[in-house]
């Protein structure tokens, strides 16, 4: 997979200097009359996010089938009618905007769906519905509210992301099995671990796995803060994103 402009350029502009972004792009065509660059834009990032929406709209007890139109028929709303114009920068993170947007289409369209046949709506995303709700079926059962578990899949998300990034640089570099050697360790103190057992595996010195887990680690905090950076609408506030996230999966 090779690897985002938008993530190359955030380690080469000086410090201070937030790049231009998916969400960034978005937000910028509130403003101008050219939204081609920010349609795609956006509905990138409503194809990685999918997964999230469709989780919340189950969790508000809607059966798989309907859940399913409700996603599209959203997605459909964002893409189709216009809501570029509708955004601007006091909306702030896409996660924020997506929620909100979420619930208002909910109250005012769950009685018009009802009354067309299911199945009528237009696909807008690629949403694989088996894994849907294939992954749904693993949810907790009846500890989550909607709303958080609407959070929590969104910073499993992204991490899933971060360490698939992460697989894909190793594999361009030649490295991918001491990645899949040392990728447990994203998890975890340095402390904590198996830096023995992980030489004896990679046929290195110790030290020179306590030098590799340390690069990983700091590449993955990198890769992570991109990925948030992806979705917010300023430098300031990829940290505030990224404390709440770790927080939704206390």
């Amino acid at each position: 997979m090779p690897e985002p402009v938008a993530s190359r350029e955030a380690r080469t502009q000086p410090a201070g200097l937030f790049v231009t972004t998916r969400w960034t792009q978005v937000l910028a065509a509130g403003r101008t009359s050219d939204t081609t660059h920010a349609r795609a834009a956006l509905e990138q990032l409503c194809q990685t996010y999918w997964y999230p929406i469709y989780a919340f709209v189950r969790r508000q007890g809607h059966a798989p089938h309907d859940a399913q139109d409700l996603t599209q028929s959203f997605f459909a709303c964002l893409l189709e009618r216009n809501a570029l114009g509708a955004v601007d920068r006091e909306r702030g993170r896409f996660r924020s905007f997506l929620l909100a947007t979420l619930k208002n289409f909910l109250r005012d369209e769950w009685d018009k769906l009802r009354a067309q046949k299911r199945g009528g709506g237009q696909a807008v995303i690629s949403l694989d519905a088996g894994d849907a709700e294939s992954r749904y079926s693993r949810e907790p059962a009846d500890t989550l509210t909607a709303d958080r578990i609407f959070e929590r899949r969104w910073a499993l998300l992204l991490l899933d992301r971060a360490v698939e990034r992460l697989r894909a640089e190793h594999e361009a570099a030649g490295k991918l099995a001491q990645f899949e050697a040392l990728k447990a360790s994203l998890a975890g103190s340095r402390e904590s671990q198996p830096y023995t057992a992980l030489a004896t595996q990679l046929g290195l010195s110790k030290g020179a796995v306590k030098v590799a887990v340390h690069r990983l680690r700091q590449r993955y905090r990198e890769v992570i803060r991109a990925e948030i950076a992806e979705t917010v609408a300023s430098e300031a506030e990829v940290e505030a994103e990224l404390k709440h996230l770790m927080a939704a999966l206390a």
